[in-house]
């Protein structure tokens, strides 16, 4: 029996195209910012802390690091940080909100051809203004049927979405990067999560693949997402 999916959902960030490659280049211009206050590597861990302890404040995206970046060096400097490195680093985070959409391999092909056959959607986490932008900038837009860009990815939300716009999450897949937001929460509600890997992958989205689960597939690209929905229906 085949898997009946009615619906297609595609992540965005380091999915469809890139994104994390420039929190890290901005992350590295933060660090020769703050050299003579923190070595790079107690740097990095702090930062990481402020972001896991502002997700719930700020969420996802561009604007949540700036302010956590701020509050790292405020951190670090012991209330010393210059304002002209606050400018710096303000600016950084203005031109990550400039800078122009990089489709990855085989993302505009796979959208495309899945589009005949299914009901498409994006389905995204972050600032709502920002994934608006790279989206328009993405060409890609016309391609879905519906365009969810939410807080956080859970079960839940999945689970709304699936029925909202298809028959269910039974019925579903979800394709993205992020095992934590994309796949996991995709197999609670049922439904089919496919993994593709990107070697950027900021590290709070990292979890363990949950191998043997028989609705969890994994692609080396995009490129394969034709064969995989062929063997499955």
């Amino acid at each position: 029996m085949g898997a009946g999916l009615t619906v297609i959902g595609f992540d965005a960030d380091d999915t469809l195209w890139q994104n994390e490659q420039f929190f890290q280049l901005t992350q590295d211009r933060f660090a020769a910012l703050l050299a003579d206050h923190a070595d790079r590597h107690h740097l990095t861990e702090r930062l990481l802390e402020a972001e896991r302890r502002n997700l719930g404040r700020y969420g996802f995206g561009i604007k949540g690091f700036v302010l956590s970046m701020i509050e790292t060096a405020i951190e670090v400097t012991e209330d010393r940080v210059p304002a002209s490195v606050i400018r710096q680093i303000i600016e950084a985070g203005q031109e990550m909100l400039r800078h122009p959409i990089e489709l990855l391999p085989h993302a505009r092909e796979a959208v495309e051809r899945v589009a005949g056959r299914y009901r498409v959607a994006l389905i995204t986490k972050g600032d709502l203004l920002d994934q608006e932008r790279k989206l328009a900038q993405s060409g890609l837009g016309d391609l879905f049927d519906a365009v969810e860009i939410v807080s956080n990815k859970t079960p839940a939300v999945y689970a709304e979405i699936f029925s909202r716009i298809g028959d269910g999450p039974e019925r579903a897949m979800m394709i993205g990067n992020s095992l934590r937001s994309d796949v996991l929460p995709v197999l609670e509600t049922g439904g089919w999560g496919v993994f593709v890997p990107h070697e950027l992958t900021w590290v709070l989205e990292n979890a363990e693949p949950p191998h043997g689960h028989v609705r969890f597939r994994e692609m080396s690209d995009l490129g394969g997402l034709d064969d995989l929905l062929d063997q499955l229906e």
